[in-house]
């Protein structure tokens, strides 16, 4: 439905029994999605303080090889050893059920080391073979770049498969397909060896398991965390208490194994800190996250504490500290950038992830680069810029090994380059978030898991409805809107600019809450009065209305018929009282008193400096650079348009507060900005093109309120849900 299409209540010609039913019909369905709205909400609250992780057969392949401190012929985890032989699928793999066929690399990785598994403790001989007529059915995928590799994979595979010839499996592959495969393997071997870095011994380390004799276990144990765990990975500790038969490891095992139900583990634990993060993020990228303003408040307080302590689980992965460094700032909790030294352009190499180059830790870097506060930090700076390039590059062997599927790697990256934070329009970033959601989302490390915390049906069917809910109270309020236009005869003033649906839309961009309605339709008010009264000035009144309407809003409490010189300085000024009047009833309920003189110091202030530069003009008189400032920040016509609305979003504000000389410097920054920037715009404009035209930003800002109009305008998001949602099951 375009913009310019009106929008007419649906009218029938039925009986009032039949107008009663129906009404009775539409008001159960109402109570009925508000029940489900609500329901939906408790399970997410519920998510937030429980986070669920798929188990990993081949972790928990790695645990049960694991043999018994009293008999090496017996394993120490029996349990997991049972698991194997139970769950293994129809078609002789392990591993997660309904895979993607991109995850058939995993798929082998996960069943081979079950299949070693079982041959070393001479169980399951049917699952062993079913598991190698797996294989050999779909070895070829290891040649087909389009299949996710698991991290690891080129040193992994090959490696188990020496070690199943070495116990007398009869493997069924081809020598020409072993020779690539071991291929594969040297040339990995041979990179690492020759860049001798930091990030290679840990990449080495990370994948233990794979090395065996060729480790120096002595040296891997240099990263092990006070969990007992090395790298938070129960495949990596299972193969390091093999051979080091080291207590802490074998504690973080046993303590993986009571929180997952003793039989078997994920792929990485703990991970609680960044899903939570991970959850927060979602949440507000869709638009709903003030319906959890309690549960996120105590996530953030819990990650702020760790943070203060220095808790591994944030500082040792730089994924995640970057998001709860961003996430923490943006909602108010002062944090350092210091630990983002660590992480450097130097030094981000030398960790794991920064040799494996991982998109998602580099995406979260230069995320958190874009929170810059303080003009010291000069790390945000340099930190913003080498994760740009690397964004940037073409090449997408970095992406290879990001832990999440790389089609949706590839998506949030242009996302994120194309629109930065301090450019995103917050109800466009919702409604983008809401089509690239993916409810089906597998991450892959060593081998691929789910979380019903990282993608889940229930945000994007909260996030489609609250935005319907939205949708349907603003298209009302723009209904109200348009007749204030017409009762208040705005549309009979031919000088000005009819702009209402661009003002509405900016505002509802951004307050689009139901219950900020009245900041919506001040803002609105507000914005298309301003636009009106620039316009007066600049091309649509006499000298005499421009004083006139300057004196009026000085006496204030004047007899219009009488003091207006025209009728359009009293169309303007009824309407700008009476918009003002409006403002002071509906104020009395967020702040229990009377702002009526606040806002008209306000308006007179804009009017005065209006009046000052169509002196200029009319005098041709070119002020110096500290004059026109002075003046201009007022011009630009920010304050009628913010500051009342200050009143309506909820903090109270007293009289000393509002009129602050912190509260000042904020509005006079903002307001010298936005001029600055129409200032320059307005001259490239002018210098390159002899068509009058509005400034580039306002254009560009302008196709982004249009594009959100059509959102706001369309027909509901539950009407195409389906496409937006799929079957998690």
């Amino acid at each position: 439905m375009s913009l310019s299409t009106s929008i007419t209540p649906l009218t029938c010609s039925c009986s009032t029994s039949d107008t009663l039913m129906t009404a009775s019909h539409v008001k159960k369905k109402k109570n009925s999605t508000a029940l489900c709205l609500e329901e939906c909400k408790e399970r997410i609250k519920k998510m937030l303080n429980n986070v669920e992780l798929s188990i990993s057969s081949y972790d928990t392949a790695w645990v049960a090889m694991v043999p018994s401190s009293t008999s090496p012929d017996a394993p120490f985890f029996p349990q997991c050893l049972n698991w194997l032989l139970d769950n293994q699928h129809f078609d002789g793999s392990w591993g997660l059920p309904s895979r993607d066929l991109s995850f058939t690399n995993e798929a082998l990785l996960s069943t081979l080391a079950c299949v070693l598994a079982l041959k070393k403790w001479g169980v399951g001989e049917d699952q062993i073979n079913k598991g190698l007529q797996f294989i050999d059915s779909n070895i070829a995928s290891i040649e087909d770049d389009k299949h996710q590799r698991p991290t690891g994979f080129d040193l992994l595979f090959p490696s188990l498969i020496e070690y199943a010839q070495n116990l007398g499996i009869n493997f069924p592959i081809s020598a020409t397909s072993l020779e690539a495969i071991i291929r594969r393997r040297d040339i990995e071997l041979t990179r690492g060896n020759e860049s001798n870095s930091e990030g290679w011994g840990a990449y080495l380390a990370y994948v233990s398991e794979g090395m065996q004799k060729l480790q120096d276990w002595e040296t891997v144990l240099k990263y092990q965390r006070k969990n007992g765990s090395l790298f938070n990975s129960p495949a990596t500790t299972a193969a390091a208490f093999h051979q080091l038969k080291n207590t802490d490891c074998l504690n973080y095992l046993q303590s993986v194994l009571e929180k997952f139900g003793k039989a078997a583990v994920p792929t990485i634990y703990p991970l609680d800190i960044y899903v939570r993060l991970c959850m927060i993020d979602h949440l507000e990228r869709l638009g709903v996250n003030r319906h959890f303003k309690d549960e996120i408040r105590s996530v953030l307080d819990e990650t702020y504490r760790n943070w203060q302590q220095g808790v591994e689980d944030i500082f040792l992965d730089p994924t995640t500290c970057a998001m709860a460094f961003r996430l923490l700032r943006l909602n108010g909790y002062h944090v350092s950038s210091d630990p983002f030294y660590q992480y450097s352009e130097d030094n981000f190499s030398d960790s794991l992830k920064g040799y494996l180059k991982d998109a998602s830790a580099i995406l979260e870097l230069y995320k958190a680069s874009q929170v810059i506060l303080h003009p010291d930090e000069s790390i945000l700076v340099r930190q913003n810029a080498w994760t740009i390039h690397l964004l940037n590059q073409k090449s997408t062997h970095y992406q290879l090994y990001a832990d999440k599927c790389r089609s949706y790697a590839e998506q949030e990256v242009n996302d994120a380059l194309t629109f930065p934070y301090y450019a995103n329009v917050e109800r466009i970033l919702n409604i983008r978030s809401m089509k690239h959601y993916n409810v089906q989302e597998t991450r892959i490390l060593k081998s691929s898991y789910r979380s019903k915390n990282l993608a889940n049906q229930e945000f994007l069917k909260l996030a489609a409805e609250d935005f319907n809910i939205c949708q349907s109270i603003q298209k009302e309020e723009l209904k109200e809107l348009s007749r204030w236009v017409m009762e208040s005869k705005l549309d009979k003033l031919e000088f000005a600019r009819q702009k209402l649906a661009y003002c509405y839309f900016s505002a509802a961009a951004i307050y689009f809450a139901p219950e900020l309605s009245d900041v919506r339709i001040s803002l609105t008010k507000k914005s298309v009065l301003v636009t009106i009264v620039d316009d007066f000035y600049d091309v649509g009144s006499t000298e005499d209305e421009k004083l006139n309407l300057v004196q009026l809003m000085e006496d204030w409490d004047v007899d219009i018929d009488s003091a207006c010189c025209s009728e359009n300085v009293k169309i303007i000024f009824c309407t700008i009282r009476s918009a003002i009047q409006e403002i002071r009833e509906r104020a009395v309920k967020w702040q229990g008193r009377n702002v009526e003189g606040s806002i008209i110091k306000t308006w007179l202030s804009l009017i005065r400096s209006m009046l000052m530069e169509a002196n200029w003009s009319k005098t041709k008189t070119v002020p110096t650079l500290d004059e026109y400032m002075q003046n201009a920040y007022v011009s630009f016509g920010l304050g009628p348009i913010v500051l009342p609305a200050l009143f309506l979003v909820g903090p109270k504000l007293s009289g000393e507060a509002a009129e602050t000389q912190e509260l000042h410097c904020l509005f006079e920054t903002m307001s010298t900005c936005g001029r600055l920037l129409n200032d320059i715009n307005t001259f490239e404009v002018c210098t390159t093109s002899s068509i009058p035209s509005f400034p580039k930003l306002r254009l560009n800002y302008g196709d982004i309120i249009l594009c959100f109009g059509r959102y706001l305008m369309c027909d509901p998001i539950t009407s195409s849900i389906q496409d937006l949602c799929h079957d998690f099951s």
